[in-house]
């Protein structure tokens, strides 16, 4: 039998904060977001993330750390009109959200500019977004994930499912409408289970041919229609290692920009531990196995990407410490030790 959902952890965004202010930000974010002219008086005032091509500008400091530029729009502006552009292209930034301060923040791509020119001005680099996890401060990575899924989801939504005519934003981006069959569209998210197994003293992680080498990770999958979050866990467990899931507890979620803009719903669950024979689907999987607490222990102390030379043994690694894989497999080797 499933157990019911619990939750294991408090997110950090629920530490003190005054629910008067944060309200007040809310109605103000909401406010920018529906109504143009006030989302264009915030652009004016606001900040703007570039991206080239989807890849965030990141700007190395003295010290060597990495941080995501916040450009004021008259920066912005300066910039395309050095470069021969027009200054009104800034107008097609994407709203992304605002500060504490109540200042907008904006994402907007430059990719039909020679990139090396906007660098040289920025004094920054367009970094790949996958790469920009590994540099970045935790604060930020949500923000420019988020910023560069608004971005794409833009690029890609550009005419009606229903009617093939063009589809047109509102001054925030928060939605495309067709005029011709009246249909609105809205930036989607597709939900995806995404689990560590254990059977009491290891955990099941799994890899892709995808991914970089040496990197496994929980076990992850889409939810079909129709299906509840448990059912779906439970169906890609069995489908893509041959297992039984007897219990489940909830972990939290996550916004995933990959591929097309994912909710990560994250849990935790655990086999009969004498039925913990692996069968993987070759398809779903490149391999599947389980660890022990010291291998994971050691996986956990890599903060970036390990070097796996040719003729070397692979090292084994996890994901970034952004990725909620990463929390799930930390939350598991904490409980590891409150055992021991």
């Amino acid at each position: 039998m499933l157990q019911p959902l619990r939750i294991l952890f408090r997110p950090k965004w629920m530490v003190s904060r005054s629910s008067a202010s944060y309200v007040s930000r809310m109605r103000h974010l909401n406010k920018i977001k529906e109504e143009d002219e006030a989302c264009r008086a915030a652009l004016q005032s606001g900040n703007i993330f570039l991206y080239h091509k989807l890849a965030p500008l990141l700007r190395r400091t003295d010290s060597g750390i990495y941080q995501l530029p916040a450009l004021q729009t008259k920066d912005v502006e300066g910039i395309l009109e050095k470069l021969g552009e027009d200054k009104e292209m800034v107008k097609e930034s994407i709203l992304i959200n605002c500060t504490e301060q109540n200042k907008a923040q904006f994402s907007f791509d430059v990719g039909a500019i020679e990139q090396t020119a906007v660098e040289e001005l920025c004094r920054g680099t367009f970094v790949d977004l996958r790469k920009a996890f590994f540099l970045l401060r935790g604060s930020e990575a949500p923000l420019v994930a988020r910023g560069q899924a608004l971005l794409r989801w833009h690029q890609t939504n550009g005419f009606c499912s229903f009617s093939g005519q063009p589809t047109h934003r509102n001054q925030s981006g928060s939605q495309r409408v067709c005029h011709s069959s009246g249909i609105t569209y809205y930036p989607k998210m597709s939900p995806v289970v995404i689990v560590l197994v254990s059977d009491g003293k290891r955990c099941l992680l799994g890899r892709q041919s995808t991914f970089p080498r040496g990197m496994y990770s929980a076990l992850a999958g889409f939810c079909d229609i129709g299906e509840t979050m448990e059912e779906a866990l439970r169906r890609e467990i069995a489908e893509e290692v041959g297992l039984e899931v007897e219990s489940i507890q909830y972990s939290g979620s996550q916004h995933w920009p990959f591929p097309q803009s994912s909710f990560m719903v994250a849990c935790h669950a655990t086999v009969n531990p004498d039925k913990t024979q692996v069968s993987v689907d070759k398809v779903e999987l490149e391999d599947a196995r389980w660890f022990s607490l010291e291998e994971v222990q050691e996986a956990l102390t890599f903060k970036a990407p390990p070097r796996n030379n040719k003729g070397e043994p692979t090292v084994f690694w996890v994901p970034p410490s952004y990725a909620i894989a990463n929390r799930l497999i930390q939350e598991w080797a904490n409980q590891q030790h409150l055992k021991s």
